[in-house]
């Protein structure tokens, strides 16, 4: 396969070239590292990372190429795909397509040929930053004034663009790997609603596994409805869902969210709605040096004592403050933030980390069941 050229400016002046395996353009976004070591179709369309670029550490990307089975949502919503060696020849009985066909279809870049290992130094060491890269834009300068007249990814609500546009119903339950199918679950007779934020679809999947009817509404969701739907038994429960950008940008939904706290509707939040859940009850968040991003870090669970290996994605945390009104569940033995809450006296918990963590590991799946069982 023949390469372009792509250019790379970051906003600390770093300025670097490389070679194009994806979409051909300019795009501008934040950069973070991924430290999983497979899933990376999953990880690119996952509708968190919308508005960012992913460095992956894993060296080699590409050798299982791309199905429609592995999608997470309907499309790309990265920026692009960053990676030490790309293999366009894909060997998998389930791959239909190259990755790199996967992002041009997707409009995605793709990014090789580069020090991966310097990028995840320098985020390390100093934390995300924002970053242009072109195939079209080589001179420094250019590159350079485009960057510094983009907005940060702070400043732009990207859950308006992964969220879904009107409410569905979802069936599917879980993979079956044995049968190359997604399981037809039995229901239990409870209806949640799920606000999608920028929901995964194996999140989906695993709640709807765990024997849940479900309703996926908007984002810009009608908390009245909802607690209608809820006191006249038409509703069990809500999901809030994972989703893209810094949660302090969303106080609408925030202020919606506390009156579905008051009203004592049972939830459920994972990564994006456990961060709106703290700063609906007061609790603000704030942004980690680095992040969490990958599938292979350790969280400590306070109640069963043991070690659960998990999938993270996320910028943020809550704050410790908010053991002022609830119970910490779980913590990341990275760097000791709050991984999981339970909210006291009330049938309401959320987690930081991906317990449905395609494609692995499964260690937190239980969670799921355990939403079931409070309904």
């Amino acid at each position: 396969m023949q390469k372009k050229k792509i250019w790379l400016y970051f906003e600390d002046g770093t300025f670097l070239e490389a070679d194009s395996f994806g979409t051909e353009g300019t795009k501008t976004g934040e950069i973070v590292f991924n430290t999983s070591m497979s899933g990376y179709q999953e990880i690119m369309s996952d509708p968190s990372y919308a508005g960012q670029f992913i460095v992956f550490t894993m060296p080699e990307i590409g050798n299982v190429g791309c199905n429609e089975n592995d999608m997470e949502s309907s499309t790309v919503y990265s920026r692009g795909a960053i990676v030490r060696n790309y293999q366009h020849r894909f060997s998998n009985f389930r791959g239909d397509k190259s990755f790199g066909d996967f992002l041009k279809e997707h409009d995605s870049l793709g990014i090789c040929g580069i020090d991966t290992r310097f990028l995840t130094k320098l985020i390390r060491d100093h934390g995300p930053q924002m970053m242009i890269a072109s195939t079209v834009i080589s001179d420094k300068e250019e590159l350079k004034k485009i960057l510094f007249s983009s907005p940060r990814i702070e400043e732009v609500n990207y859950i308006k663009e992964v969220s879904t546009k009107k409410p569905y119903e979802h069936t599917s339950g879980s993979w079956d790997a044995l049968n190359q199918k997604f399981q037809k679950p039995i229901s239990l007779g409870k209806k949640i609603i799920v606000i999608d934020f920028g929901v995964k679809r194996n999140i989906l999947n695993e709640l709807c596994q765990s024997g849940l009817s479900i309703e996926v509404v908007p984002y810009d969701f009608d908390a009245d409805d909802i607690i209608n739907k809820f006191r006249s038994n038409k509703i069990n429960g809500v999901f809030l869902s994972n989703g893209p950008g810094d949660p302090l940008i969303l106080k609408d939904e925030a202020k919606k969210i506390k009156k579905l706290i008051d009203a004592k509707i049972p939830m459920f939040a994972i990564c994006l709605g456990h961060q709106l859940l703290s700063i609906a009850n007061g609790y603000k968040t704030y942004k980690l040096k680095f992040g969490q991003h990958g599938g292979n870090h350790p969280v400590a669970n306070q109640k069963t004592k043991k070690v659960e290996i998990t999938a993270q994605n996320h910028n943020y945390s809550v704050p410790e403050s908010i053991c002022d009104i609830a119970t910490v569940t779980h913590i990341n033995l990275f760097d000791q933030t709050i991984e999981g809450v339970s909210y006291n006296d009330k049938p309401i918990f959320s987690v930081q980390h991906h317990p449905e963590a395609s494609p692995g590991p499964h260690d937190s799946k239980y969670i799921f069941a355990e939403f079931a069982k409070i309904l």
